[in-house]
């Protein structure tokens, strides 16, 4: 005899009891754990919180499996996988990324980035800023959202004043005599390759690509391997933060305005360097060709 203390009831054979059971509103069996309990609730719970078991106790659906779950919190619910957490509506889920996550979340976007760099360049960008930086050369009058966007422009040789990376590059190696930003060392070297342009032949031709013979990169057409050595891919880093605990290179001068302006070292926090950087980005417009 099996006996049933619950329902003070007793059974022929182990089968007569779980079939009892599966039918009885007096129990709530888990199947899969053999776990019986006395309410709904309990079997919920008993869902929500064990690894064995993946499922959504909002919509009362099982999983195959975590991934699946979470793609369905995802696909379906207001659910911060960060937290893994799943709100009421869209208005639970801001409120909590405004609270929880605020070095990564962009209120006004509702958005949520993967570091507080990536949530800086974002508030940086032409979505958040508006484009108050003019080209100061007759002829163009483009906007940009700030120096570095500027610089870039120029560098690009895009302007229709004719001004290029290499033109920059002079004008900064002739203005910065305090070496402020560029490196002495390497502007002895960076001088003599300046003028200097690189061209692939048909020569470069490896077989199944062209390759180029600095790095061995490879490309499918001569055209592509020329737009790379035209590029500051191979030339000296003569640019360098001013901030002396950082002492970060780079090849051109929009990278190292990239660098300042994205605050990654606190180098903007020096009013002596701010008045530097301004004074050198007022007299971008003295550039002559």
């Amino acid at each position: 005899m099996v006996d049933c203390h619950r329902c003070n009831r007793f059974f022929n054979s182990w089968s007569a009891y779980h079939q009892h059971v599966r039918d009885s509103t007096n129990h709530w069996e888990c199947d899969r754990c053999q776990l019986d309990f006395e309410s709904s609730l309990g079997l919920k719970e008993h869902y929500v919180q064990s690894p064995y078991h993946h499922y959504c106790q909002y919509c009362r659906v099982h999983f195959d499996s975590a991934s699946d779950l979470q793609d369905h919190y995802e696909g379906e619910h207001a659910y911060c996988s960060s937290c893994n957490k799943v709100f009421k509506n869209d208005f639970g889920l801001h409120e909590h990324n405004r609270q929880k996550h605020a070095d990564v979340y962009c209120i006004a976007c509702k958005r949520l980035f993967r570091s507080p760099s990536n949530l800086h360049s974002h508030m940086n960008s032409s979505i958040h800023r508006s484009k108050d930086t003019i080209c100061p050369f007759n002829g163009c009058g483009l906007a940009f959202i700030n120096n570095s966007a500027l610089i870039l422009h120029l560098e690009s040789g895009s302007c229709r004043s004719g001004v290029n990376r290499r033109v920059v590059d002079n004008w900064v190696r002739t203005n910065d005599r305090s070496n402020l930003i560029t490196n002495p060392a390497r502007l002895i070297t960076a001088g003599e390759r300046a003028n200097v342009k690189l061209i692939a032949t048909g020569q470069s031709w490896n077989g199944q690509a062209y390759e180029c013979v600095l790095c061995h990169t490879q490309f499918r057409t001569l055209m592509d391997l020329n737009r790379h050595l035209a590029s500051p891919r191979h030339q000296e880093k003569v640019y360098r933060c001013p901030l002396s605990t950082c002492q970060a290179h780079f090849v051109s001068l929009s990278g190292l305005c990239q660098h300042i302006e994205s605050e990654r070292c606190g180098v903007t926090k020096f009013r002596a360097v701010q008045d530097a950087m301004n004074n050198l980005f007022a007299g971008v417009a003295r550039i002559t060709i």
